[in-house]
Protein backbone atom coordinates (compact mmCIF):
# COMPACT_ATOMS: atom_id res chain seq x y z
CA UNK A 1 0.00 0.00 0.00
CA UNK A 2 1.84 3.68 -0.84
CA UNK A 3 1.60 5.93 1.42
CA UNK A 4 -0.35 8.77 1.55
CA UNK A 5 -0.26 11.85 -0.21
CA UNK A 6 1.89 14.82 2.27
CA UNK A 7 -0.82 17.44 2.64
CA UNK A 8 -0.34 20.51 0.97
CA UNK A 9 2.15 23.52 2.78
CA UNK A 10 -0.38 26.34 4.30
CA UNK A 11 0.69 29.98 3.89
CA UNK A 12 0.97 31.82 6.81
CA UNK A 13 -2.05 33.62 5.76
CA UNK A 14 -3.92 30.47 5.99
CA UNK A 15 -2.53 29.14 9.23
CA UNK A 16 -3.39 32.15 11.11
CA UNK A 17 -7.02 32.36 10.10
CA UNK A 18 -6.93 28.37 11.04
CA UNK A 19 -5.81 29.91 14.33
CA UNK A 20 -8.16 32.80 14.76
CA UNK A 21 -11.34 29.97 13.73
CA UNK A 22 -10.22 27.79 16.48
CA UNK A 23 -10.64 30.93 19.28
CA UNK A 24 -14.06 31.67 17.36
CA UNK A 25 -12.65 34.73 15.20
CA UNK A 26 -14.36 33.89 12.24
CA UNK A 27 -16.52 37.03 10.84
CA UNK A 28 -14.03 39.73 9.71
CA UNK A 29 -15.36 42.34 12.60
CA UNK A 30 -14.28 39.58 15.12
CA UNK A 31 -11.25 39.07 13.54
CA UNK A 32 -10.32 42.45 13.36
CA UNK A 33 -11.37 43.25 17.03
CA UNK A 34 -8.65 40.98 17.66
CA UNK A 35 -6.22 42.37 15.69
CA UNK A 36 -7.11 45.97 17.37
CA UNK A 37 -6.59 44.65 20.72
CA UNK A 38 -3.21 43.30 19.26
CA UNK A 39 -2.08 46.90 18.06
CA UNK A 40 -3.59 48.33 21.33
CA UNK A 41 -1.39 46.35 24.04
CA UNK A 42 1.59 46.61 21.58
CA UNK A 43 1.29 50.51 21.04
CA UNK A 44 0.88 50.66 24.66
CA UNK A 45 4.06 48.35 25.53
CA UNK A 46 6.51 50.88 22.98
CA UNK A 47 4.97 54.15 25.20
CA UNK A 48 5.62 52.72 28.66
CA UNK A 49 9.19 52.21 27.38
CA UNK A 50 9.20 56.28 25.56
CA UNK A 51 7.39 56.80 29.46
CA UNK A 52 10.87 56.10 31.10
CA UNK A 53 13.24 57.33 28.16
CA UNK A 54 11.42 60.27 26.72
CA UNK A 55 11.81 62.48 29.91
CA UNK A 56 15.47 62.21 30.48
CA UNK A 57 16.01 62.73 26.84
CA UNK A 58 16.12 66.85 26.75
CA UNK A 59 16.09 66.91 22.85
CA UNK A 60 12.63 65.22 22.72
CA UNK A 61 11.30 68.15 25.18
CA UNK A 62 8.21 65.99 26.32
CA UNK A 63 7.04 65.24 29.83
CA UNK A 64 5.81 61.70 31.25
CA UNK A 65 2.44 62.64 31.46
CA UNK A 66 2.71 63.62 27.70
CA UNK A 67 3.73 60.39 26.91
CA UNK A 68 1.18 58.29 28.63
CA UNK A 69 -1.72 60.64 27.06
CA UNK A 70 -0.37 60.10 23.64
CA UNK A 71 0.59 56.45 24.22
CA UNK A 72 -3.37 56.59 25.55
CA UNK A 73 -4.40 58.19 22.18
CA UNK A 74 -2.35 55.80 20.14
CA UNK A 75 -3.92 52.68 21.76
CA UNK A 76 -7.11 54.24 20.93
CA UNK A 77 -6.02 54.09 17.72
CA UNK A 78 -5.11 50.66 17.58
CA UNK A 79 -9.00 49.89 19.25
CA UNK A 80 -10.47 51.84 15.96
CA UNK A 81 -9.44 49.43 14.26
CA UNK A 82 -12.37 46.53 14.58
CA UNK A 83 -13.96 48.99 11.94
CA UNK A 84 -11.48 48.94 9.44
CA UNK A 85 -13.30 46.69 6.68
CA UNK A 86 -16.95 47.39 8.00
CA UNK A 87 -16.24 50.69 8.01
CA UNK A 88 -12.96 51.49 6.49
CA UNK A 89 -13.31 55.27 5.71
CA UNK A 90 -14.56 55.73 8.99
CA UNK A 91 -12.07 54.06 10.49
CA UNK A 92 -9.33 56.37 9.00
CA UNK A 93 -11.15 59.40 9.57
CA UNK A 94 -11.49 58.85 13.71
CA UNK A 95 -7.85 57.29 13.08
CA UNK A 96 -6.63 60.89 11.93
CA UNK A 97 -8.43 62.84 14.36
CA UNK A 98 -6.94 61.20 17.10
CA UNK A 99 -3.73 61.67 15.37
CA UNK A 100 -4.27 65.43 14.93
CA UNK A 101 -4.62 65.40 18.69
CA UNK A 102 -1.04 63.89 19.30
CA UNK A 103 0.45 65.95 16.53
CA UNK A 104 -0.69 68.71 19.29
CA UNK A 105 0.41 67.25 22.10
CA UNK A 106 4.55 66.79 20.85
CA UNK A 107 4.79 67.65 17.37
CA UNK A 108 8.16 67.67 17.63
CA UNK A 109 8.09 63.62 18.03
CA UNK A 110 6.07 62.79 14.85
CA UNK A 111 4.78 59.88 16.91
CA UNK A 112 3.14 57.87 13.95
CA UNK A 113 1.52 54.30 15.02
CA UNK A 114 0.63 51.62 13.54
CA UNK A 115 -2.80 52.82 13.22
CA UNK A 116 -2.66 55.09 10.28
CA UNK A 117 -1.06 52.82 8.22
CA UNK A 118 -3.25 50.04 9.12
CA UNK A 119 -6.20 52.02 8.36
CA UNK A 120 -4.76 53.54 5.06
CA UNK A 121 -3.62 50.41 3.84
CA UNK A 122 -6.92 48.60 4.38
CA UNK A 123 -8.74 51.14 2.97
CA UNK A 124 -6.62 51.07 -0.22
CA UNK A 125 -7.69 47.66 -0.49
CA UNK A 126 -11.51 47.89 -0.10
CA UNK A 127 -11.81 51.73 -1.59
CA UNK A 128 -11.37 53.07 -5.53
CA UNK A 129 -7.95 54.33 -5.82
CA UNK A 130 -9.39 58.03 -6.00
CA UNK A 131 -10.52 57.66 -3.23
CA UNK A 132 -7.99 56.34 -1.36
CA UNK A 133 -5.71 58.55 -2.46
CA UNK A 134 -7.95 61.45 -1.90
CA UNK A 135 -8.53 60.43 1.83
CA UNK A 136 -4.51 60.42 2.00
CA UNK A 137 -4.14 63.72 0.80
CA UNK A 138 -6.72 65.16 3.54
CA UNK A 139 -5.00 62.67 6.04
CA UNK A 140 -1.30 64.78 5.12
CA UNK A 141 -2.73 68.28 4.70
CA UNK A 142 -5.03 67.55 7.85
CA UNK A 143 -1.91 66.69 10.03
CA UNK A 144 0.61 69.13 8.51
CA UNK A 145 -1.93 72.14 9.22
CA UNK A 146 -2.03 70.71 13.20
CA UNK A 147 1.72 70.36 13.59
CA UNK A 148 1.94 74.03 11.72
CA UNK A 149 -1.03 75.37 14.54
CA UNK A 150 1.28 73.84 17.33
CA UNK A 151 4.54 74.83 16.84
CA UNK A 152 3.28 78.51 15.50
CA UNK A 153 5.81 80.94 16.28
CA UNK A 154 8.43 79.03 18.02
CA UNK A 155 12.01 78.50 17.18
CA UNK A 156 12.53 75.98 14.29
CA UNK A 157 8.58 75.53 13.26
CA UNK A 158 9.21 75.25 9.95
CA UNK A 159 11.35 72.58 9.99
CA UNK A 160 9.17 70.43 12.41
CA UNK A 161 6.00 71.26 9.76
CA UNK A 162 8.22 70.06 6.55
CA UNK A 163 9.49 66.94 8.89
CA UNK A 164 5.86 66.41 9.65
CA UNK A 165 4.60 67.27 5.90
CA UNK A 166 7.29 64.49 5.04
CA UNK A 167 6.56 61.78 7.75
CA UNK A 168 2.48 61.82 6.97
CA UNK A 169 3.20 61.97 3.36
CA UNK A 170 5.52 59.19 2.96
CA UNK A 171 3.92 57.13 5.59
CA UNK A 172 0.30 57.41 3.77
CA UNK A 173 1.35 57.66 0.62
CA UNK A 174 3.29 53.92 1.11
CA UNK A 175 -0.01 52.74 2.58
CA UNK A 176 -2.19 53.56 0.18
CA UNK A 177 -0.06 52.57 -2.45
CA UNK A 178 0.54 48.79 -0.72
CA UNK A 179 -3.06 48.61 -0.28
CA UNK A 180 -4.25 49.89 -3.79
CA UNK A 181 -1.46 46.88 -5.66
CA UNK A 182 -2.62 44.14 -2.75
CA UNK A 183 -6.02 45.23 -4.33
CA UNK A 184 -5.47 44.83 -8.18
CA UNK A 185 -3.65 41.41 -7.39
CA UNK A 186 -6.81 40.09 -6.01
CA UNK A 187 -8.64 41.06 -8.76
CA UNK A 188 -5.90 40.20 -11.10
CA UNK A 189 -6.03 37.08 -9.28
CA UNK A 190 -9.79 36.99 -9.46
CA UNK A 191 -10.02 37.46 -12.88
CA UNK A 192 -7.57 34.50 -13.87
CA UNK A 193 -9.62 31.92 -12.07
CA UNK A 194 -12.75 33.34 -13.84
CA UNK A 195 -10.88 33.65 -17.07
CA UNK A 196 -9.53 29.96 -16.13
CA UNK A 197 -13.00 28.56 -15.37
CA UNK A 198 -14.64 29.69 -18.36
CA UNK A 199 -11.92 27.83 -20.34
CA UNK A 200 -12.72 24.92 -18.85
CA UNK A 201 -16.70 25.81 -19.08
CA UNK A 202 -15.74 26.01 -22.77
CA UNK A 203 -13.37 22.75 -23.48
CA UNK A 204 -16.21 20.75 -21.29
CA UNK A 205 -18.75 22.18 -23.77
CA UNK A 206 -16.96 21.45 -26.90
CA UNK A 207 -16.20 18.29 -25.29
CA UNK A 208 -20.04 17.50 -24.78
CA UNK A 209 -20.97 18.71 -28.38
CA UNK A 210 -18.37 16.17 -29.89
CA UNK A 211 -19.38 13.54 -27.83
CA UNK A 212 -23.41 14.25 -28.92
CA UNK A 213 -22.11 14.58 -32.51
CA UNK A 214 -20.10 11.39 -32.36
CA UNK A 215 -22.69 9.75 -31.34
CA UNK A 216 -25.31 11.32 -34.34
CA UNK A 217 -22.75 9.65 -36.62
CA UNK A 218 -23.21 6.60 -35.21
CA UNK A 219 -26.65 6.53 -34.49
CA UNK A 220 -27.18 7.82 -38.13
CA UNK A 221 -24.60 4.72 -39.46
CA UNK A 222 -26.72 2.01 -37.49
CA UNK A 223 -29.97 3.41 -38.58
CA UNK A 224 -29.21 3.58 -42.36
CA UNK A 225 -27.32 -0.29 -42.28
CA UNK A 226 -30.25 -2.21 -40.48
CA UNK A 227 -32.80 -0.34 -41.86
CA UNK A 228 -31.71 -0.80 -45.34
CA UNK A 229 -31.06 -4.78 -44.65
CA UNK A 230 -33.43 -5.56 -42.30
CA UNK A 231 -36.26 -4.06 -44.93
CA UNK A 232 -34.90 -6.28 -47.02
CA UNK A 233 -35.08 -9.48 -44.66
CA UNK A 234 -38.58 -8.39 -43.72
CA UNK A 235 -39.95 -8.55 -47.26
CA UNK A 236 -38.13 -11.89 -48.06
CA UNK A 237 -39.47 -13.26 -44.63
CA UNK A 238 -42.88 -12.31 -45.82
CA UNK A 239 -42.65 -13.94 -49.25
CA UNK A 240 -40.94 -17.33 -47.79
CA UNK A 241 -44.26 -17.25 -45.46
CA UNK A 242 -46.28 -17.07 -48.67
CA UNK A 243 -44.28 -20.26 -50.53
CA UNK A 244 -43.52 -22.40 -47.68
CA UNK A 245 -46.56 -24.88 -48.37
CA UNK A 246 -46.41 -24.22 -52.02
CA UNK A 247 -42.89 -24.17 -53.72
CA UNK A 248 -40.58 -25.30 -50.31
CA UNK A 249 -37.14 -24.96 -52.89
CA UNK A 250 -37.97 -21.27 -53.35
CA UNK A 251 -38.85 -20.58 -49.88
CA UNK A 252 -35.68 -22.67 -49.05
CA UNK A 253 -33.29 -20.14 -51.35
CA UNK A 254 -35.00 -17.49 -49.34
CA UNK A 255 -34.37 -18.31 -45.81
CA UNK A 256 -30.32 -19.00 -47.43
CA UNK A 257 -30.59 -15.37 -49.05
CA UNK A 258 -31.85 -14.27 -45.19
CA UNK A 259 -28.82 -16.14 -43.90
CA UNK A 260 -26.63 -14.24 -46.45
CA UNK A 261 -28.01 -10.98 -45.24
CA UNK A 262 -27.27 -11.53 -41.74
CA UNK A 263 -24.09 -11.90 -42.12
CA UNK A 264 -23.70 -9.24 -44.33
CA UNK A 265 -25.92 -6.97 -41.57
CA UNK A 266 -23.87 -7.99 -38.99
CA UNK A 267 -20.61 -7.49 -41.09
CA UNK A 268 -21.41 -3.97 -41.74
CA UNK A 269 -22.91 -2.85 -38.12
CA UNK A 270 -19.65 -4.73 -37.13
CA UNK A 271 -17.70 -1.98 -39.19
CA UNK A 272 -19.93 1.00 -38.00
CA UNK A 273 -19.15 0.04 -34.40
CA UNK A 274 -15.38 -0.43 -35.27
CA UNK A 275 -15.69 3.28 -35.43
CA UNK A 276 -16.04 3.80 -31.47
CA UNK A 277 -12.60 2.13 -31.05
CA UNK A 278 -9.59 4.22 -30.12
CA UNK A 279 -7.16 4.30 -33.21
CA UNK A 280 -4.71 1.53 -32.59
CA UNK A 281 -6.86 -1.08 -30.88
CA UNK A 282 -7.23 -4.51 -32.82
CA UNK A 283 -10.63 -5.02 -35.39
CA UNK A 284 -11.63 -3.58 -38.12
CA UNK A 285 -12.49 -0.12 -37.31
CA UNK A 286 -10.68 1.02 -40.23
CA UNK A 287 -12.50 -0.82 -42.81
CA UNK A 288 -13.89 1.32 -45.76
CA UNK A 289 -17.26 2.35 -45.87
CA UNK A 290 -18.88 2.37 -49.27
CA UNK A 291 -19.30 5.48 -51.31
CA UNK A 292 -20.31 6.59 -54.72
CA UNK A 293 -18.49 3.12 -56.51
CA UNK A 294 -20.82 1.26 -54.64
CA UNK A 295 -24.03 1.97 -55.72
CA UNK A 296 -24.01 -0.55 -58.78
CA UNK A 297 -23.56 -3.13 -56.01
CA UNK A 298 -26.59 -1.61 -53.83
CA UNK A 299 -28.69 -1.07 -56.96
CA UNK A 300 -28.13 -5.09 -57.76
CA UNK A 301 -28.64 -5.76 -54.29
CA UNK A 302 -32.42 -4.24 -54.31
CA UNK A 303 -33.16 -5.99 -57.85
CA UNK A 304 -32.41 -8.87 -56.18
CA UNK A 305 -35.15 -8.05 -53.19
CA UNK A 306 -37.53 -7.50 -56.14
CA UNK A 307 -37.38 -3.80 -56.38
CA UNK A 308 -37.90 -2.31 -59.81
CA UNK A 309 -35.02 -0.32 -59.78
CA UNK A 310 -33.45 2.00 -62.95
CA UNK A 311 -30.18 3.43 -62.66
CA UNK A 312 -28.94 5.96 -64.75
CA UNK A 313 -24.87 7.96 -64.58
CA UNK A 314 -24.78 11.10 -66.25
CA UNK A 315 -22.10 13.60 -66.93
CA UNK A 316 -17.59 12.72 -65.77
CA UNK A 317 -17.77 11.45 -62.37
CA UNK A 318 -15.95 13.30 -59.53
CA UNK A 319 -13.66 12.42 -56.87
CA UNK A 320 -15.88 13.55 -53.95
CA UNK A 321 -14.40 14.26 -50.54
CA UNK A 322 -14.72 11.07 -48.29
CA UNK A 323 -17.57 12.58 -46.38
CA UNK A 324 -19.34 13.87 -48.81
CA UNK A 325 -19.16 10.59 -51.11
CA UNK A 326 -20.20 8.30 -48.18
CA UNK A 327 -23.13 10.68 -47.53
CA UNK A 328 -24.40 10.40 -51.24
CA UNK A 329 -24.42 6.83 -50.98
CA UNK A 330 -26.12 6.52 -47.32
CA UNK A 331 -29.16 8.75 -48.84
CA UNK A 332 -29.28 6.85 -51.71
CA UNK A 333 -29.48 3.71 -49.49
CA UNK A 334 -31.82 5.29 -47.64
CA UNK A 335 -34.22 6.09 -49.90
CA UNK A 336 -34.57 2.58 -51.61
CA UNK A 337 -35.24 1.43 -48.33
CA UNK A 338 -38.11 3.89 -47.72
CA UNK A 339 -39.40 2.50 -51.34
CA UNK A 340 -39.19 -0.63 -50.71
CA UNK A 341 -41.34 -0.13 -47.17
CA UNK A 342 -43.46 2.40 -48.21
CA UNK A 343 -44.25 2.22 -51.53
CA UNK A 344 -43.64 -2.01 -52.83
CA UNK A 345 -44.13 -2.96 -55.82
CA UNK A 346 -43.42 0.57 -57.20
CA UNK A 347 -40.45 0.92 -60.17
CA UNK A 348 -37.68 3.57 -58.69
CA UNK A 349 -35.70 6.18 -61.16
CA UNK A 350 -32.35 6.50 -59.35
CA UNK A 351 -30.18 8.95 -61.35
CA UNK A 352 -26.46 10.20 -60.10
CA UNK A 353 -25.66 13.34 -62.66
CA UNK A 354 -22.25 15.46 -62.66
CA UNK A 355 -22.19 18.58 -64.09
CA UNK A 356 -19.72 22.22 -64.23
CA UNK A 357 -21.67 23.46 -60.85
CA UNK A 358 -22.67 20.32 -58.87
CA UNK A 359 -23.40 16.52 -57.84
CA UNK A 360 -27.26 15.79 -58.13
CA UNK A 361 -28.95 12.55 -56.65
CA UNK A 362 -32.14 11.86 -57.15
CA UNK A 363 -34.15 9.11 -56.37
CA UNK A 364 -38.11 8.51 -57.32
CA UNK A 365 -40.81 6.22 -57.18
CA UNK A 366 -44.13 5.54 -57.95
CA UNK A 367 -47.03 4.67 -55.97
CA UNK A 368 -47.24 1.51 -54.08
CA UNK A 369 -48.33 -1.33 -56.16
CA UNK A 370 -48.55 -3.97 -53.47
CA UNK A 371 -49.87 -3.88 -49.59
CA UNK A 372 -47.34 -1.80 -47.51
CA UNK A 373 -45.63 -4.79 -45.04
CA UNK A 374 -45.97 -4.18 -41.39
CA UNK A 375 -42.87 -3.19 -40.38
CA UNK A 376 -43.02 -1.10 -37.55
CA UNK A 377 -43.20 2.54 -36.67
CA UNK A 378 -41.88 4.80 -38.90
CA UNK A 379 -37.48 5.12 -38.36
CA UNK A 380 -35.61 8.45 -38.88
CA UNK A 381 -34.61 8.18 -42.30
CA UNK A 382 -35.35 11.57 -43.36
CA UNK A 383 -33.79 13.07 -40.86
CA UNK A 384 -30.72 11.09 -41.32
CA UNK A 385 -30.19 12.15 -45.03
CA UNK A 386 -31.28 15.85 -44.00
CA UNK A 387 -28.46 15.64 -41.51
CA UNK A 388 -25.88 14.06 -43.75
CA UNK A 389 -26.67 17.15 -46.16
CA UNK A 390 -26.47 19.27 -43.94
CA UNK A 391 -22.63 17.82 -42.64
CA UNK A 392 -21.42 18.18 -46.06
CA UNK A 393 -23.32 21.98 -47.26
CA UNK A 394 -25.60 19.77 -49.51
CA UNK A 395 -29.09 21.03 -50.60
CA UNK A 396 -31.84 18.41 -49.72
CA UNK A 397 -35.23 17.92 -50.24
CA UNK A 398 -37.80 15.50 -50.12
CA UNK A 399 -41.70 14.89 -50.77
CA UNK A 400 -44.49 13.47 -52.67
CA UNK A 401 -44.66 13.62 -56.48
CA UNK A 402 -47.55 15.33 -58.46
CA UNK A 403 -48.51 11.01 -59.45
CA UNK A 404 -48.24 10.06 -56.04
CA UNK A 405 -45.17 8.99 -55.10
CA UNK A 406 -42.20 10.31 -53.39
CA UNK A 407 -39.04 11.65 -54.30
CA UNK A 408 -35.61 12.53 -52.99
CA UNK A 409 -33.12 14.93 -54.26
CA UNK A 410 -29.62 15.19 -52.91
CA UNK A 411 -27.54 18.62 -54.31
CA UNK A 412 -23.81 19.21 -53.48
CA UNK A 413 -22.12 22.37 -55.59
CA UNK A 414 -18.70 21.95 -56.54
CA UNK A 415 -15.90 23.65 -55.91
CA UNK A 416 -12.65 24.12 -57.61
CA UNK A 417 -11.11 22.55 -54.57
CA UNK A 418 -12.99 19.36 -56.00
CA UNK A 419 -12.24 19.30 -59.38
CA UNK A 420 -8.27 19.51 -58.81
CA UNK A 421 -8.67 16.73 -56.50
CA UNK A 422 -10.30 14.82 -59.42
CA UNK A 423 -7.70 15.39 -61.76
CA UNK A 424 -4.74 14.48 -59.17
CA UNK A 425 -6.87 11.63 -58.57
CA UNK A 426 -7.06 10.73 -62.71
CA UNK A 427 -3.64 11.83 -62.88
CA UNK A 428 -2.34 8.89 -60.08
CA UNK A 429 -4.90 6.15 -61.65
CA UNK A 430 -2.89 6.99 -65.61
CA UNK A 431 0.33 6.46 -63.93
CA UNK A 432 -0.86 3.32 -62.39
Amino acid sequence: MSAPAPAAALTPGERLDKALSRIGAARPFTRDAVLAVAVAATTLGLYTILARIGPAEASLQVTTAEVWTMGALAAAQGLLLCLRRVRPGLCLALIVAVQLGIIAIAPQIMAQGFGPAIAAYTLGTLASARFTFTAAATAVVLETGASAAATWGEPGAAVTVLNQLGSSALLYAAAAFVGAYVAARRRNRAMARERAEQMLRAARERAEASVRAERTRIARELHDVAAHHLSGMVVQAAAIERLIDRDPAAAKDGAAWIRSQGKETLANLRQVVGLLRERGDAGDGDAPVPGLSALDALVEESRRLGDDVAFAREGEPLVLPPIADISFYRVAQQALTNARQHAPGAPVRLRLAYSESAVELLAANGSARRAVAATGHGGSGLVGMRERADLVGAEFAAGPDADGGWSVRLRLPVREADRERQDEAFAKEGKR
